[in-house]
């Protein structure tokens, strides 16, 4: 590793891939334009286009080197500008493999490195490197995993604690995902920009068409369009969390997932924030839940509300066996929840119905034949108030602290007192009036960013009592 070394000559294909993919639009835009002069211009400027981009696909890889020398990660990179990026061993917080099709065929795996400081991207990212030379560089930069001990054998060996989801499990996950919504609303921005290129006489045409098909006909149309977009939903979840297996070894968690697309994510300890568990509205109703987890610096692993899932779907009452297995220190008290006091139910109540409420005003005086449909929202926003107001708790034990709230789905997280960064209590004009206050917990979350927990309308004493909690700092 001492040497500079290239990546795998596959390297061209996917950077060629991914230029291609970046320039689509102005590959579509050159044709068009000049198609209309003459076809031989546009396909011209389409093959010098091509040309341009496997020309400097080659000079990319070519320019690439890496090598591990000392305590650091050396890249040279760069085609026009030549850049260097030196990472120190110590910097580095995990370095996770993945695998899509095209590295399947060729045997390879692309390394992503990253650290406290990570953005949106990884630190640093090895496109594709075969398997042993993958293994090799997490040898190098990372003594919790060798070459000689690869999460495989030390599995085996060990039998470190591991917990793999069933098909069964991950078939019940995809249906209540609640990704048939993204998936509606990716369709419909989809059709927003192919209306463009939609003739005039087509609306008439399908208007016409669709009135002679009949009432009972559109409606299982409709209904079978929401069907395919349902089981598309649940066949994407199935891919990504396919064979999703989580196994504590040493002071890392690694997680394996995926079908077309397989990642090995490694998540120290010691960059774990927070731990919890999400119940959607889907999910709630039938005990289930989904563990998550805060974790500093930049992992590119999202999952509910973009947080890092440990496991993608478990009963609730499963949660507890879960967490003291893998992460004993978060495991849940049994404790009685502190509630909120029945004075802030209001407060709850006008700030999911005042926008709804004002719409519904709004539509009665211009629409008076549609009113029912806010008049619906209304009512669902009402409800949502009253949820909201009766799942927002907190228990303190010792150093740990338990909070919960709900946005749409209901958020049960466990901290500890030293991971919280900063704690605020805020109080306005109606609250002092009534001895209310809301308190925000900070901790560190992706990108190095902040992550805020909030607790509204809390009772002034409650505010008090966690405000002691966290001032006094020897805990």
């Amino acid at each position: 590793m001492s040497e500079p070394k290239r990546l795998h000559p596959a390297t061209i294909i996917f950077n060629l891939i991914n230029n291609v993919k970046d320039m689509f639009f102005l590959f579509v835009l050159a044709f068009v334009t000049l198609v209309n002069i003459d076809i031989l211009y546009a396909i011209l400027a389409v093959v010098v286009l091509s040309v341009l981009l496997i020309v400097t696909s080659y000079i990319s890889w070519k320019r690439f080197t890496y090598r591990v020398g000392g305590d650091e990660l050396k890249l040279e990179y760069g085609v026009i500008i030549r850049k260097k990026r030196y990472i120190s061993k110590n910097r580095i917080q995990s370095i996770d493999l993945t695998q899509n099709i095209l590295h399947r065929i060729f045997k390879l795996v692309k390394v992503e490195i990253e650290t406290a400081g990570t953005g949106k991207e990884a630190e640093a990212s090895l496109n594709s490197v075969t398997f042993v030379e993958g293994e090799e560089l997490r040898s190098e930069l990372k003594s919790t995993i060798t070459e000689k001990e690869p999460v495989e054998e030390l599995e085996e060996e060990k039998q470190i604690p591991t917990v793999t989801i069933t098909r069964k499990r991950l078939i019940l996950t995809g249906a209540t995902s609640g990704s048939i919504g993204v998936l509606l609303a990716v369709a419909g921005a989809a059709f927003s920009e192919l209306v463009r290129f939609i003739p005039t006489n087509f609306y008439d045409s399908a208007y016409t068409w669709l009135v002679g098909l009949g009432i009972v006909i559109m409606a299982l149309m409709a209904l079978g369009g929401i069907l395919s977009l349902w089981l598309l939903g649940i066949a994407g979840v199935m891919l990504k969390y396919w064979n999703f297996t989580i196994a504590r070894v040493d002071e890392d968690i690694v997680i394996r997932c995926g079908l077309l697309e397989k990642k090995l994510i490694t998540i120290p300890l010691k960059r774990i924030q927070a731990v919890g568990y999400v119940e959607n509205l889907i999910r709630q109703p039938f005990g289930y839940v989904t563990v998550i987890a805060e974790i500093a610096g930049g992992s590119n692993e999202k999952g509910e509300d973009f947080s890092t899932v440990l496991f993608p779907i478990m009963k609730k009452k499963e949660v507890d066996e879960f967490l003291t297995k893998l992460l004993p220190q978060y495991r849940p008290d049994d404790a009685e929840l502190i509630q909120l006091p029945k004075r802030s139910l209001k407060y709850y109540l006008v700030r999911a119905a005042i926008i709804p409420l004002l719409v519904l005003g709004v539509v009665l005086y211009m629409f008076p034949q549609f009113a029912w449909i806010p008049s619906v929202v209304f009512v669902l926003s009402v409800l949502l108030g009253i949820l909201q107001y009766k799942d927002s708790a907190y228990h303190v034990t010792g150093n740990k602290l338990l909070i919960r709230y709900r946005n749409f789905n209901k958020v049960t997280m466990m901290l500890y007192h030293k991971r919280i960064q900063a704690f605020n209590k805020k109080q306005h004009i109606l609250h002092k009036r009534e001895n209310l206050a809301t308190i925000q917990l900070s901790i560190v979350g992706k990108m190095g960013q902040g992550k805020h927990y909030h607790v509204k309308e809390l009772d002034v004493k409650d505010a008090d009592t966690l405000a002691d909690w966290y001032s006094y700092r020897g805990g």
